[in-house]
């Protein structure tokens, strides 16, 4: 070792062995620094963090206008609600609103139709040139026969459909106008006719053969019972003793008898005898009564009806008229010490919404020793209070509603 050499070992030269061997490396570690990038990687990162940033800067920018208009649109919706209450309707505000869209509308309509009319007059027009022209060259020798004969055809078929053009429009509003007024004729023939009856013979009678009877003769006469009353020219059977449920029955023979509590008298008894008929009918009803008593209400003071009852004809002189309710059958029962008689129709003529009444006092024969009414068995319905006098017959619709009804 040698001191020198900083106590390294010295190897002699004699030693040949450790001279050859391979002496170790003493160069010193240097620290690894990175690898410097490229101009190319600084461009890509430069291009990535710009554009980073652009998209950044938009999502905030769109974030932020969604911000604003959200708030403006929760303004305005407060600001529409909070307006929206406390306005009230204007009524020229109303009135000026329709009145624009009526205005509108009716300025579109004049318009179209204007337009469709124009259009339409100026189709016609040139199918009259068209026409006109084909008519000319036929008659200066331009035109063969076969296109005579189209032209013919041609014009045949545009007559045609503007016939049929015309037809088609017309025929529904016919059948509907007729459809219309077969109905309203069939429900109020009647209110038309039965004026015109009440000053014809209702019972086409002579007249003369009514007006020829002395009201102040008691004559014999035939057994079947009759009314007449001659102002009227009425001549009619009478149905004397039926029960109020066959009056309407009989009523298309003629008239009926019609009783109640203290209206129950035949002819000559003390009480009031009431007779009904029927004053308004249908046209093609084939009642020939129903217009028999269309013309009482002609009836005056002093004017005389006759009755024919078992062989005696009695007289009576007019002397009440008036008009009540249906139901006020209590307006029959008369308190009398005499012979009364009492006609019913229905009023105003047409229909059956009142009934007239029409009083008569008995001038003959003579009713000193006339017996009362209580004499002959009566037995009143149990619901009187409550029924309705005699009515004319239904009308079509009445008709149709009692049958699907039962009544």
């Amino acid at each position: 070792m040698n001191p020198e050499n900083g106590g390294q070992p010295i190897f002699s030269s004699s030693n040949p062995a450790a001279s050859a061997a391979p002496q170790p490396a003493t160069t010193p570690v240097q620290p690894t620094t990175p690898a410097q990038p490229s101009s190319v990687d600084l461009q890509r990162q430069t291009a990535s963090t710009i554009a980073r940033r652009k998209v950044l800067a938009a999502y905030s920018a769109a974030a932020k206008k969604n911000a604003q208009d959200h708030q403006t649109y929760m303004n305005n919706a407060s600001s529409m609600k909070q307006e929206a209450i406390n306005t009230t309707i204007n009524s020229e505000s109303w009135k000026k609103y329709h009145s624009a869209w009526q205005n509108y509308y009716q300025k579109y309509y004049s318009e179209y139709y204007a337009k469709a009319a124009k259009t339409y007059v100026e189709r016609e027009r040139l199918k009259d040139a068209r026409d006109k022209e084909e008519e000319k060259e036929i008659f200066i020798g331009r035109k063969t026969a076969e296109d005579k004969l189209r032209l013919f055809i041609r014009k045949k078929a545009t007559d045609s459909a503007r016939k049929t053009r015309r037809h088609r429009k017309i025929i529904p509003i016919l059948a509907g106008a007729f459809v219309v007024l077969l109905i309203l004729f069939l429900q109020y023939n009647r209110l038309i006719f039965a004026p015109i009856m009440a000053y014809i013979s209702p019972g086409g009678n002579a007249a003369s053969e009514i007006e020829s009877i002395d009201p102040t003769v008691t004559a014999t006469v035939s057994a079947e019972p009759k009314l007449i009353i001659p102002k009227l020219n009425v001549n009619v059977p009478v149905h004397f003793g039926i029960s109020n449920a066959d009056v309407m029955q009989a009523m298309t023979d003629g008239v009926a008898h019609y009783r109640v509590s203290g209206a129950d008298a035949f002819p000559g008894q003390i009480g009031n005898l009431v007779i009904t008929g029927h004053s308004a009918g249908d046209v093609y009803d084939s009642n020939k009564y129903k217009f028999i008593f269309s013309g009482l209400e002609r009836l005056e003071d002093g004017d005389l009806i006759y009755v024919n009852y078992e062989g005696t004809r009695y007289t009576y002189s007019v002397n009440k008229k008036q008009v009540v309710e249906p139901t006020n059958v209590a307006a029959l029962a008369m308190d009398t010490e005499k012979p009364l008689i009492t006609l019913i129709t229905c009023t105003p003529l047409g229909t059956s919404r009142y009934r007239l009444l029409v009083t008569g006092e008995q001038i003959s024969p003579s009713y000193e020793s006339a017996e009362n009414s209580d004499t002959y068995a009566f037995k009143p319905d149990s619901q009187e209070s409550t029924i309705e006098m005699p009515s004319n017959s239904p009308s079509f619709f009445e008709g149709i509603w009692n049958w699907l009804t039962g009544k």
